[in-house]
C-alpha cells in the first residue's frame, strides 16, 4: 500500500512539475494586447507597452514568469520599460515575424533575439544578445544588430535540436529558395549555416517577402505562407539533427496566404489568406478565410472565414487551441479543436476577448520543443 501511495505520490508531482515548465504561458503583441495562459484558459493581460503591427516574442522563464518583449526593434523588460540599450534593434514592427527569442543553450541568463528585416531590406537577418543579469536583474543588450545573412525574406522559426539542448533557428534568404538553418549552441550562433535548396523562390516585389514559418509539434516538418505572387503554402521535412530541409509539398493557390500553423497531433495544417479579388484564382475571394489542410489526404477546407477586413498570424496556445490574429479587433478568432477534421474543428471568429485592447496581424512566436 505504501509502495501504491508512494507511485501516485511521484506521479502527480511530475505532473505538477511538467505544468510548471510553461515558456509559452505570456503573449504580448498588437495594439499593447497581451495574455496570460498561467491558469489554464486564456485571460487578457493589460500591462503591455508594445504595439506592433506584425511580428513580435515574449520570454519568460520556464515557469512561465515574464522577463521581457519585443517587437524586433525595441526590448520591454518585466516592468514594461525599454532596456537600457534596447531600442535600436533592426527588425521591424512591419515584418511578419519580425522577431524570435532564443534561450543561450549554456546559461539561463543569456539570450539571443533573433530579427528579419521587411521586404527583403538591406537589414536581413541579424541578432542580439540580452544579459538578464544586468540593470539589477531587469537584462540589458550588451551586443545588438550582429549580421548573419542578408536579404532575407520576413520568415523565422525556430525548434529544439534532438540532443536537448541546442537550437535551429531557420529563416529563408531573399530572392532564392533556400532555407537557412542555424545552430545555436552553448558557444553561440554557428557562424555558417545549413542551407537548403529546396520549394518555391521567395522572389519578386518586396511585399512579397511577407509571410510566415513555422515548427510542426515535433519538429520533423516546416511550413511556409508565400505571399503574392506564389500564393501559395508549403509544407517541407525537416531533419532536426542537421538542419536540412527537404520534399516540398504544395497548396494552392491562396491569395495573400500569410499565416501557418500545425495542429497539436501534427496531422492538420492551418493557413490564412486574405483574398484578393484582382489574382484571377479558382479560390481569389475578396474575403479572409482560414483553411485546413489534412497532411495525410491532402484534403483542403475552408473552415472559417471573418468578418474582419484583414486576418494574420496563427499561434498554437499551449491550451491546444490556435488563435487567429484579427487587424484592429478586440477579439481574436479561435480554433477550438484543430485536431479535428473539416469544419468540426470549431472556428470562432469572435473567440477571445482581449480585455479592450486589439490585436494587429502579430501573434508572438517561441521555440518548438519536441
Amino acid at each position: 500500500m505504501r509502495f501504491v501511495l508512494l507511485v501516485v505520490a511521484a506521479l502527480f508531482l511530475s505532473g505538477q512539475g511538467a505544468w510548471a515548465q510553461r515558456p509559452t504561458d505570456k503573449w504580448y503583441f498588437g495594439r499593447q494586447a497581451g495574455l496570460d495562459f498561467s491558469s489554464g484558459a486564456p485571460t487578457p493581460l493589460l500591462d503591455g507597452a508594445m504595439t506592433t503591427y506584425e511580428g513580435c516574442a515574449t520570454a519568460t522563464t520556464k515557469r512561465g514568469e515574464l522577463l521581457f518583449y519585443t517587437d524586433g526593434q525595441t526590448v520591454w523588460n518585466r516592468q514594461h520599460q525599454p532596456m537600457p540599450n534596447g531600442r535600436r534593434l533592426m527588425g521591424s514592427g512591419s515584418s511578419t515575424q519580425s522577431a524570435l527569442i532564443v534561450p543561450d543553450p549554456g546559461s539561463g541568463n543569456i539570450f539571443y533575439v533573433f530579427t528579419v528585416a521587411p521586404q527583403g531590406a538591406p537589414n536581413g537577418l541579424r541578432y542580439s544578445v540580452v544579459d538578464m543579469t544586468r540593470d539589477n536583474g531587469l537584462g540589458d543588450v550588451p551586443r545588438a544588430n550582429l549580421l548573419l545573412l542578408t536579404p532575407v525574406a520576413e520568415k523565422l522559426a525556430a525548434v529544439r535540436h534532438p540532443n536537448g539542448r541546442d537550437v535551429w533557428v531557420v529563416a529563408h534568404r531573399w530572392n532564392s529558395n533556400a532555407f537557412i538553418a542555424y545552430l545555436v549552441t552553448a558557444d553561440g550562433v554557428a557562424a555558417k549555416p545549413v542551407m537548403s535548396n529546396v520549394g518555391a523562390m521567395n522572389a519578386g516585389p518586396g511585399r512579397n517577402a511577407i509571410g510566415a514559418l513555422k515548427f510542426s509539434p515535433d519538429g520533423t516538418k516546416l511550413a511556409a505562407a508565400i505571399w503574392r505572387e506564389s500564393n501559395k503554402f508549403e509544407v517541407y521535412d525537416f531533419d532536426r539533427a542537421t538542419g536540412k530541409v527537404s520534399n516540398a509539398r504544395s497548396f494552392g493557390p491562396y491569395p495573400e496566404a500569410y499565416g501557418v500553423e500545425f495542429s497539436p497531433d501534427g496531422t492538420k495544417l492551418y493557413g490564412t489568406c486574405n483574398g484578393n479579388s484582382n489574382h484571377k484564382t479558382p479560390t481569389a475571394s475578396p474575403e479572409t478565410q482560414v483553411w485546413q489542410f489534412d497532411l495525410k489526404t491532402k484534403a483542403a477546407v475552408q473552415v472559417g472565414r471573418s468578418s474582419n477586413h484583414k486576418i494574420g498570424a496563427l499561434q498554437r496556445g499551449p491550451d491546444g487551441k490556435i488563435y487567429v490574429a484579427r487587424e484592429d479587433n478586440s477579439f481574436l478568432g479561435v480554433i477550438g479543436s484543430p485536431n479535428t477534421a473539416g469544419t468540426a474543428c470549431g472556428y470562432v471568429d469572435d473567440g477571445l476577448k482581449l480585455g479592450g485592447r486589439r490585436s494587429k496581424l502579430g501573434l508572438p512566436g517561441f521555440v518548438v520543443e519536441p
